[in-house]
């Protein structure tokens, strides 16, 4: 992958913000007092004071359904170095799943974060598998020094729609 500015939208692709549901978005096990809002909406997910945690242990899952289909191209995600989250699968189209069932399904895609693509880098999919997305879940299932607690600064979606 080139290296880019952890700003960076990759060429082509827009910020997917403006298609996302926030009505029916929802995080699993995440903090009350430090929820997935903190992370994806605009102005909060550009302050680094600001995260989303987990609450009973390092693991996260979020549903973000959207307002059309969209082609998912790349993900970005910005945590810190120690609690940051490290392997993170993706599901296409996959709603209403649990931490009873997320293993029951095989990801669209599986990546795992290094430090540095923590920074914010985008990370660019299999495109095949997120051609037709209306609903992205995102499991994080655990961080980067096997803590209890991942905190994640941002989390960006790039594609198309």
């Amino acid at each position: 992958m080139a290296a880019e500015s952890a700003t960076a939208i990759p060429r082509g692709q827009v910020d997917l913000l403006d298609f996302i549901d926030f009505s029916g978005v929802e995080c699993l096990n995440q903090s009350p007092s430090h929820s997935l809002s903190n992370a994806i909406k605009q102005g909060y997910r550009e302050d680094d004071g600001l995260n989303l945690e987990s609450d009973a242990d390092e693991q996260l899952l979020i549903n973000i359904p959207f307002n059309q289909v969209v082609k998912l191209h790349s993900i970005a995600i910005k945590g810190l170095e120690e609690e940051g989250p490290k392997t993170v699968k993706l599901f296409s189209n996959k709603e209403h799943m649990g931490f009873s069932n997320v293993n029951d399904y095989p990801p669209s895609d599986t990546i795992v974060l290094s430090p540095d693509t923590l920074k914010g880098k985008p990370v660019i999919l299999k495109y095949v598998k997120f051609q037709n997305v209306r609903s992205l879940t995102i499991f994080i299932e655990d961080n980067q020094s096997d803590s209890e607690i991942t905190k994640v600064q941002k989390i960006a979606l790039f594609g198309t729609t």
